[in-house]
């Protein structure tokens, strides 16, 4: 595997051996000096170039890096649809491991590539970028919630849980599956104001709260962990209580820390809902 001193070596080769490209920048992980650094991070580059239609559905890009094991296009796809903002982007997994996120953005306005906490300057031929803050992240620490934004997580946790109910019932594992992820996100972003509140929102929760194992109690990461249950609908079943008991217990928490009405009626309602659902006969009529 090539190391990260022999990546950076033939990223900044590439650039400055190309007329088109002016300035160079480092997102990211490798950016955040937060960061434990591994061998699985990926290099966010982002070029800012005079003109962006050379590297436009350009091979020889990928070649360039070395021997790929897939390349996406993220602007050359339908589904998901482009974002069509001007800027085009090689996601390069390479054989020996390492990942390059290349993405080449018009010089002008530049403002759409620096307006974000994680940048290093790597180059910058024509000293037009300006000076930037040292990299941080303070783009990406948990926001404090609104009471809206706090009711709206609640209500969706716990109506999901009635779709999720309603699947394991009908013993359509693909949509009791699918529904409990839509209850996973929901806890996961309650779970995150509450570490939001044990870190005085200080601290980055990382993509999908990856690093909230770091500053919550043990018995919270442990309950959540059970969450991720597999195709056993019984298991099913007992992740969602579990969840249900989680939720309940740290919305608890954000609610009384700011000041907030927690949503009791509909938990009780919904828990209740939940329990006559698991119980009631597969050949039942009427509920």
């Amino acid at each position: 595997m090539r190391s990260e001193q022999e990546m950076l070596k033939l990223i900044m080769a590439f650039a400055r051996n190309d007329e088109n490209i002016r300035a160079v920048l480092l997102n990211g992980s490798r950016a955040n000096p937060n960061v434990k650094k591994d061998i699985l991070q990926d290099f966010d580059i982002a070029c800012l170039v005079k003109d962006v239609s050379p590297y436009i559905r350009n091979d020889k890009i990928p070649e360039y890096f070395g021997e790929t094991a897939i390349v996406q296009e993220p602007e050359n796809m339908q589904d998901p649809p482009a974002e069509n903002n001007g800027h085009y982007a090689y996601l390069m997994q390479f054989m020996d491991g390492n990942r390059i996120d290349l993405s080449f953005y018009p010089l002008h306005p530049m403002e759409q590539v620096l307006n974000d906490s994680l940048t290093v300057v790597l180059l910058d031929k024509d000293d037009v970028l300006p000076t930037l803050p040292p990299s941080n992240d303070g783009d990406y620490l948990p926001k404090q919630p609104t009471e809206k934004q706090f009711q709206d997580c609640c209500n969706e946790f716990w109506w999901m849980n009635c779709y999720v109910a309603k699947g394991l019932w009908r013993g359509e594992l693909t949509y009791a599956k699918w529904t409990m992820e839509v209850v996973q996100e929901q806890l996961l972003r309650m779970l995150t104001w509450y570490f939001g509140i044990q870190t005085d929102f200080k601290k980055a929760a990382g993509k999908q709260g990856k690093y909230i194992k770091e500053d919550v109690e043990l018995e919270i990461w442990v309950e959540l962990e059970k969450i991720y249950a597999d195709s056993n609908f019984e298991n099913i079943w007992k992740s969602l209580f579990i969840a249900g008991n989680l939720f309940r217990r740290v919305a608890n928490v954000v609610a009384q820390h700011f000041g907030f009405q927690y949503p009791r009626k509909d938990d009780e309602n919904v828990s209740a809902f939940l329990r006559r659902i698991k119980d009631l006969p597969k050949a039942a009529k009427e509920i």
